[in-house]
């Protein structure tokens, strides 16, 4: 296991800072605590221990209080906020990444915790736990590997995937990294089917919920998984996606995720999003507020808390007072429930009393939803890749959003179907330069005589909003189909070779830029496979700029 390790360590060099993982991997990679000879012989704990780091890397945490920041600098400042779930309303923040100024200690924070945290422990796993000895092993360590990777090919494009380190590992292209996950998926896949038992993962699994940590359920998480990256490549490989569709949904494969109590995630480990939030740095976002109030969505209770105004006083006396010395707030927002705007570049902390999410420490932290596969399943039966085996993609949908509202205890989704309520128009408690009116006029409702490209809005809204929090798969969505419609930046700080359009927003982050003299070699390589400028303007390779039917 060293050998990888420090192979690592020198082969990417000035690529990574190991200093603060190199010397600490027997933290990183015991479950129990103690990182011993004994112990790693005891119950197969010298297969076990790579997988919880492993785990652990997904939605990246250290379950440890006062590391909330590094999840903060990976996904709080890029996903959450391009997503339209969150913003960051602390006035330091905003001459950054909300006005596409983009920093680059955040936007390479997904790359560098990843390659130097999580990498190491992936390939430990793939060297101690072969096909032939440990198969179970195996195949989980595969399904880990493609839900790790394939986010941060999703913020960068091409990435480095085989050969991790050795003198084989070379850039791929995202085109060549998506074959290669659907490939080890199906291998996954097909392990899981054949597994007749002998050995558990249930000791080291806090991805499952209790009573469900066998075999069986990481094999519906694979196909789920395997749904998800063919419907990313849908407007690019269709025949690909259609493929990949069919496959995971083939009920001799196994199935997929289909009711709320099968939530995907990190069990009893520190949400680090909760950590952040208690920092008074996790806020609506107005592009949700815009659809959550607009559609009376039940759900919103369960995702935030009310907001306050800054206000002094009792009964008739009380008044609304300025939270920033000079800046007046011109509409009372008390028990409403208030988002910030993206892009205002505002430079203070005036929207503090405004919207926070409910997310705590204790919740858990969510990798993938049954709501979210029923959404696949509908625009893969939209697309017609899946109708002759008994998909329909109003049905698919309907349940989707009934399978979201189970999830977080919400009630009236009968009405809510039928709803034709469309989003709120966004009004700013401060500046009405900063107000927004409704970017759709989309509704709940299903209306099965609409054109494909409506009924996809629909589907996707509607995933969206229950995709909430994770950011990373709600913005990967967004770009690859367009939906939901967000509100634009006010402010746009792009400028020069970095220029990212407005009206087009954000489609990637850049590399590490400080590759560009520490690790030449690296940036030019992975820019090569990137097919443009290593900008923020760049569209990935499924990122087509429209959606092909």
């Amino acid at each position: 296991m060293n050998k990888i390790k420090y192979t690592t360590a020198l082969l990417l060099g000035g690529l990574l800072s190991f200093s603060s993982c190199t010397d600490n991997f027997s933290a990183f990679n015991d479950t129990k605590g103690a990182y011993t000879d004994d112990l790693q012989k005891y119950d197969n704990q010298t297969n076990l221990v790579p997988f919880s780091t492993i785990q652990k890397g997904i939605i990246y945490q250290t379950g440890v209080n006062g590391t909330d920041w590094q999840y903060q600098v990976i996904q709080n400042l890029e996903a959450d906020m391009f997503c339209g779930y969150f913003h960051d309303m602390n006035g330091s923040f905003n001459a950054n990444n909300s006005t596409y100024n983009l920093n680059n200690g955040w936007t390479s924070a997904m790359w560098t915790y990843t390659y130097g945290d999580i990498m190491p422990s992936i390939a430990d796993s793939e060297e101690l736990n072969t096909e032939k000895d440990w198969p179970l092993y195996h195949a989980i360590t595969k399904i880990l590997k493609v839900a790790v990777l394939h986010r941060v090919s999703d913020y960068y494009g091409p990435i480095l995937y085989d050969g991790f380190g050795t003198a084989a590992q070379t850039p791929q292209s995202q085109e060549e990294v998506y074959t290669r996950f659907f490939e080890d998926l199906g291998k996954a896949i097909n392990i899981l089917k054949d597994y007749k038992g002998g050995i558990s993962f249930e000791s080291a699994d806090f991805m499952m919920p209790e009573g469900k940590r066998t075999p069986a359920q990481w094999l519906k998480f694979a196909n789920s998984l395997r749904l998800r990256l063919a419907m990313r490549v849908s407007n690019v490989a269709p025949e690909v996606a259609r493929e990949q569709a069919r496959e995971a949904l083939k009920p001799e494969n196994g199935g997929v995720l289909t009711t709320a109590n099968e939530t995907v995630g990190q069990y009893g480990i520190r949400n680090p999003l909760g950590g952040v939030a208690g920092w008074d740095e996790v806020f609506m976002n107005a592009s949700l507020e815009s659809f959550l109030k607009g559609y009376n969505d039940p759900r919103i209770s369960s995702y935030f808390n009310t907001a306050k105004d800054g206000r002094e006083g009792e009964g008739e006396n009380v008044k609304i007072t300025q939270i920033v010395e000079g800046v007046k707030q011109i509409i009372s927002i008390e028990d409403q429930f208030k988002g910030v705007r993206q892009g205002t570049g505002v430079a203070d902390n005036r929207y503090l009393t405004h919207s926070k999410t409910t997310i705590n420490v204790n919740s858990k932290i969510i990798v993938m939803s049954a709501a979210e596969v029923w959404f696949l399943r509908a625009e893969a039966a939209l697309r017609g890749y899946t109708t002759d085996l008994g998909e329909n993609a109003e049905n698919c949908y309907k349940q989707g959003v009934t399978t979201s509202f189970a999830q977080w205890d919400a009630n009236g989704v009968s009405d809510y179907l039928e709803s034709e309520n469309t989003p709120a128009p966004y009004v700013d408690a401060f500046d009405k330069k900063f107000d927004g009116q409704p970017t759709t006029a989309i509704t709940p409702k299903w209306d099965e005589s609409a054109e494909p490209e409506v009924k996809l809005e629909r589907i996707i809204t509607q995933k969206w909003l229950a995709l909430y929090p994770e950011g990373c798969e709600a913005w990967a969505e967004q770009r690859r189909t367009g939906y939901p419609k967000l509100f634009k930046v006010v402010v746009n700080n792009s400028g020069g070779e970095n220029a990212i359009s407005t009206d087009d927003m954000i489609r990637r982050v850049f590399f590490n830029q400080d590759y560009k003299t520490g690790n030449k070699a690296l940036y030019d390589a992975l820019v090569s496979k990137l097919g443009g400028a290593d900008n923020g303007a760049t569209r990935l390779w499924w990122d087509a700029g429209k959606n092909n039917f």
